[in-house]
C-alpha cells in the first residue's frame, strides 16, 4: 500500500530525529465564544499535517528508538451520548484504519501509556509555545521522576521541534500546491464578484458577505483570515476588519480577502475605484504599486534571497513618491534613510501555506535565506496617505490606501502566480466594474 502524504510527513520528521527521542504534537482545542457555544473548531496546522485529524482533544507521539519508528495517536473513545450532541468522534478502531498509525489509545489512557513510550528515552521534542503541551510532558516527567527507584528512566532533556518541523512545512509537495491552487481560485472569483456587485451606498459588510458567500458556495467553509473591506481613509488602517461604513462614491476600496480551502490559505488584496473609475490621481498611486508589485514578481526565483523581492519593491515606491513630491532628495540615500516608511511600513510578503503567516524562518545564520521551489509567498507592496499626514503631503493624497497582493509559487524556472484569476490592470478592473453583478 503506497504511503499517504501525512504517513510521508511523519517518516521525513522521524528520520531528522536522534534514536531514543520522541516527538509530542497536540490537537488543538475548542474554544469557548460565549456560554455554551464554541467558536468553529480549526485543527493546530501542525497537527493536521502530520495526521490529516480534525478532531480535538488528540496527541500524536512519535517515537524513534534504536532500529524501529512508531506513530501513536491518543483521541477521544467512542461515546454514543456524547456524540448525538456534538458529531461522530474517529475512535480509536478506526484511526488505526484512517489515519494509518501505529497504535492509538483513548485519552484515559495517554498517563500511562506515556510512561512507557518515554521510559528510556534521552529527549522529547515538542513546540515550546503551546502550554498544554509542555504542561502535560513535565507533568508526566514529574511522575517519571518519582518512579526512578524503580528503574525508570526518565528523559532528560526537552527540544524546541518546530525547527525540523516548519521547515519541512516550508516547502510544499505537489499535493499541496495543488491545494493552494484551488484555495487561489476561488478566492480570486471572491474578488472579482466583490468588484461587480460594488456600488456606493453599500456598507463594507455587505460587500464581505459576497466574498464569503462565494467561499462557502465553493466549498472554502471559511475564511483564511478576518477579511478587510475597507474604503477609503480605512485602507489606510493595515488590519482594519470593522467593515462597516458606507461606501462612498469618488473612494477606494481595499479587500484583502483569502478562502481557506481544505486547510490551506489564500492571500489576495485589490484596490478599486467604488465607482468603477479611477481618478487622476488614484490612477497614478495605483500604477506606483502595481509597478512595484510587478518588479516584486521579478525578483522572486531560485537565485534570489526573501529579500531580494522586498528591495526591488521598494526601489520602485521610493521613485514613485519622488515624482509625487512626497520625498525630495538622493535616491539612493532616501532607500538607505528608510524615508518611504511613513507611506509604505510594511515588508512586501510573507510566507503561504496552512496558516496565513506561515511558518518558516526568513533567515538562516544571520542571511536572509534562498528561495527554493515549492516555497509559497504573498507579494504586497502598497502606498498609505492616513489623514495624520495632513500638511505632510498634499491634500489631494489623504485618505489614500493601495494595496496589490498575490500569492506566488517558487518554480524551478522562477515563479507562478496561483492568484492571477483576479484583475490588477487599470483597465481590466473598470471593465470588469462595469460589465454586471454576477460572476
Amino acid at each position: 500500500m503506497q504511503a499517504t502524504p501525512f504517513e510521508y510527513r511523519r517518516k521525513q520528521l522521524l528520520d531528522k530525529m536522534p534514536p531514543h527521542t520522541a516527538a509530542v504534537i497536540g490537537a488543538a482545542k475548542e474554544k469557548s465564544r460565549n456560554r455554551d457555544a464554541e467558536y468553529p473548531f480549526r485543527q493546530d496546522s501542525d497537527f493536521f499535517y502530520l495526521t490529516g485529524f480534525n478532531e480535538p482533544e488528540a496527541w500524536l507521539v512519535l517515537v524513534k528508538g534504536e532500529d524501529y519508528q512508531q506513530s501513536v495517536l491518543f483521541n477521544r473513545a467512542k461515546n454514543l451520548e456524547q456524540e448525538i450532541w456534538t458529531g461522530i468522534r474517529l475512535g480509536q478502531e478506526q484511526a488505526l484504519v484512517e489515519l494509518q498509525v501505529d497504535q492509538a489509545f483513548a485519552l484515559d489512557e495517554m498517563p500511562k501509556q506515556w510512561l512507557a513510550l518515554f521510559d528510556g528515552l534521552t529527549a522529547i521534542y515538542y513546540d515550546f509555545s503551546r502550554d498544554d503541551v509542555d504542561g502535560a510532558i513535565k507533568s508526566c516527567l514529574r511522575k517519571m521522576a518519582q518512579m526512578q527507584r524503580t528503574g525508570v528512566k526518565p528523559p532528560r532533556q526537552l527540544n524546541e521541534l518546530s525547527d525540523w518541523l516548519h521547515e519541512l512545512r516550508l516547502v510544499k509537495s505537489d499535493e499541496e500546491v495543488a491545494i493552494m491552487r484551488k484555495s487561489a481560485q476561488i478566492s480570486a472569483e471572491a474578488h472579482c464578484r466583490a468588484m461587480q456587485a460594488c456600488q456606493a451606498g453599500m456598507f463594507e459588510y455587505q460587500i464581505e458577505a459576497e466574498i464569503i458567500h462565494h467561499f462557502m458556495h465553493n466549498g472554502a467553509r471559511q475564511p483564511a483570515y478576518e477579511s478587510i473591506v475597507a474604503g477609503g481613509e480605512n485602507a489606510c488602517i493595515l488590519h482594519y476588519t470593522q467593515n462597516r461604513s458606507v461606501l462612498a462614491d469618488g473612494d477606494l476600496l481595499l479587500i484583502d480577502a483569502g478562502a481557506e480551502w481544505n486547510m490551506y490559505a489564500a492571500d489576495i488584496t485589490r484596490t478599486f475605484p467604488v465607482s468603477g473609475k479611477f481618478s487622476p490621481i488614484q490612477h497614478k498611486v495605483y500604477t506606483i504599486v502595481l509597478n512595484a508589485q510587478r518588479a516584486a514578481i521579478d525578483a522572486v526565483s531560485p537565485e534570489s534571497s526573501f529579500d531580494d523581492y522586498h528591495q526591488a519593491a521598494v526601489r520602485v515606491i521610493t521613485q514613485g513618491l519622488i515624482e509625487l513630491g512626497v520625498l525630495q532628495g538622493d535616491f539612493d540615500a532616501l532607500i538607505k534613510d528608510e524615508a518611504y516608511k511613513p507611506y509604505y511600513m510594511h515588508k512586501t510578503g510573507h510566507w503561504l501555506g496552512m496558516d496565513v503567516h506561515d511558518v518558516g524562518a526568513y533567515k538562516t545564520e544571520g542571511a536572509f535565506r534562498q528561495l527554493k521551489p515549492g516555497m509559497v509567498l504573498t507579494v504586497e507592496p502598497g502606498l498609505y496617505f492616513g489623514l495624520h499626514l495632513k500638511g505632510k503631503v498634499a491634500d489631494e493624497l489623504l485618505g489614500i490606501g493601495i494595496r496589490i497582493e498575490d500569492d506566488v509559487l517558487v518554480t524551478d524556472a522562477g515563479c507562478e502566480i496561483l492568484t492571477d484569476g483576479v484583475p490588477k490592470d487599470i483597465d481590466a478592473i473598470e471593465s470588469l466594474m462595469s460589465g454586471g453583478v454576477s460572476v
